[in-house]
């Protein structure tokens, strides 16, 4: 006879993963930009690269891709043999450390992390060896795996601070332990994106403000004040030890709000070039963009850490171990990662239209589409990318809009206000 206890479980995982699901599409729509993006004008990528580009992007792109499933599949393969409960050796040694749980959750967290991280390691480093091969990355194999060994102890050290916090929860509150859970990651979501700028991102760069009087930071001022946009502080980041690329992105919240500029865009980019990423990086704060994404995880985190909660009970119980002590924390973490890949998918939408949102601010502001496309012509050469990759794989992984659909907003933005000059 089939067991009526097991098919609860898996109907109430079931319930769990749709709510989860139809919150986020919810959370997207609530926090979507209040200035509507323009509609990209249908453009052909072959008007703006060769055949040589776009097979290069492409075959790049297509093994950076493959490299990533296989970290993945190396990733989950651990967890589910884990949460099942075996190796039994495994099982017994996690088991040991119900007489201690709290130390024992935070070695089990520490461990687990560390184990992920060798798991993907094989592919990390063929993926660095083709970015270093491509002509992408300017980082030498010492220099990456000393960056990576920093960034696999930070997050041992907060995956063993997790999980003393998670089972803590358990032991104290059973099955309703989202309910602080959720208070938790919020509060810890805020104290990270506003300590991240100022504490973990100097671990791995060198920040120097812009200097007073220079052109970059009187441009950038120049376009804020026209905007409107309190910008914070303006800082320039060494990314050329690491890679050749064009970029800029907007950190932290509250007073370590920062503009940060990669040295390669500074030296390398002509001036409207320049004033079109920095328009684009005001429009983010303009339209607090960096609240916002903390808005998308405060809204799905309840519903997200109930799935996690009934996938992870329910493996748990499964392994014969105790649901609220270490040797379940495999199996919580497995529930955490499918979350995580879930919710990536409406996550990435919310993403996206933030980022088209950012380049029509940024048209409007500079009424430069000639510039934007300059721009992303540059971005996508200078990262081997796709300009248009497959729709599907744009959906459940792009953060951005696709080359193509960037460069077709600036074309419509070019025939919507007549801008002079042809965008090419």
């Amino acid at each position: 006879m089939a067991n009526p206890g097991g098919r609860r479980r898996i109907v109430r995982v079931g319930a769990a993963a749709v709510a989860m699901v139809l919150v986020a599409e919810a959370a997207v729509w609530l926090l979507r930009p209040g200035e509507r993006p323009i509609q990209p004008a249908p453009v052909s990528e072959s008007d703006y690269f060769t055949p040589a580009q776009i097979d290069r992007g492409r075959t790049y792109s297509d093994g950076q891709l493959w490299l990533f499933v296989a970290a993945l599949g190396a990733q989950g393969a651990v967890l589910i043999t884990l949460a099942l409960g075996r190796p039994a050796a495994a099982r017994r040694g996690l088991e040991r450390l119900e007489a201690r749980p709290l130390l024992g959750a935070a070695a089990v967290g520490a461990g687990l992390s560390v184990a992920l991280g060798v798991a993907a390691l094989p592919a990390g480093i063929a993926a660095h060896q083709r970015a270093v091969d491509y002509g992408i990355s300017t980082q030498s194999f010492g220099s990456w795996l000393g960056d990576t060994g920093k960034a696999a102890a930070i997050g041992a050290a907060l995956a063993a601070a997790g999980a003393a916090v998670l089972i803590a929860l358990l032991r104290r509150f059973g099955r309703r332990w989202w309910l602080p859970g959720t208070v938790a990651v919020g509060a810890i979501a805020v104290v990270f994106v506003w300590l991240t700028p100022v504490v973990l991102a100097p671990l791995f760069n060198k920040f120097t403000p812009l200097p007073e009087g220079s052109r970059a930071r009187a441009q950038v001022l120049s376009l804020a004040r026209r905007a409107g946009v309190d910008v914070g502080q303006v800082y320039r980041v060494n990314a050329s030890r690491r890679v050749r690329s064009l970029n800029a992105y907007v950190d932290g919240i509250g007073p370590t709000r920062r503009v940060v500029l990669y040295d390669n865009l500074l030296r390398r980019a002509n001036r409207p070039e320049l004033r079109s990423v920095v328009a684009h990086e005001l429009g983010h704060v303009k339209h607090n963009d960096v609240p916002r994404g903390l808005a998308f995880l405060i809204i799905v985190t309840p519903l997200a850490l109930v799935f996690v909660s009934e996938l992870g009970g329910a493996l748990a119980r499964r392994a014969g171990v105790d649901p609220r002590g270490p040797a379940a924390l495999p199996a919580y973490m497995l529930g955490l990662a499918v979350a995580a890949l879930v919710l990536g998918v409406p996550g990435n939408q919310l993403s996206r239209q933030v980022e088209a949102s950012a380049d029509t601010f940024a048209l409007r502001l500079t009424h430069d589409p000639q510039a934007l496309v300059q721009v992303q012509r540059r971005l996508a050469l200078s990262g081997v990318a796709d300009p248009d990759p497959p729709a599907i794989v744009t959906a459940l992984l792009g953060t951005h809009p696709s080359t193509i659909d960037r460069i077709g907003s600036a074309v419509a933005y070019q025939r919507e206000t007549g801008v002079a000059g042809k965008v090419h």
